[in-house]
């Protein structure tokens, strides 16, 4: 059987060679921290009757849990990812001009 490998995984390919073997120790710093990452913790806060509404509609329209919801926007925050649409959009405006 063949196998046809997409461009990231040919370029795998093409350099193997320059790829180090991890140490042991440094195996194990980098298990540590996935293994950390994908921990979660529990957390009490207080938010509006209102907002937890809205978030609760728009949960539903996601088809998600609204707790899952809330971390998702926590999580977009925090690495820089969360758009603001109406930033995005007049951002479009002016480039039409």
């Amino acid at each position: 059987m063949k196998v046809t490998l997409d461009k990231f995984e040919q370029s795998i390919e093409e350099h193997a060679e320059k790829f180090v073997p991890l140490s042991g120790s440094e195996k194990a710093g980098i298990e540590t921290i996935i293994a950390a990452a994908g921990k979660t913790k529990n957390i009490n806060i207080r938010i509006s009757a209102y907002d937890i509404e809205k978030v609760k509609q728009k949960s539903a329209e996601e088809g998600i849990p609204y707790q899952t919801l809330i971390s998702s926007v926590i999580h977009k925050y925090i690495t820089g990812k969360l758009v603001d649409e109406n930033a995005v959009l007049k951002s479009m405006e002016l480039l039409r001009r």
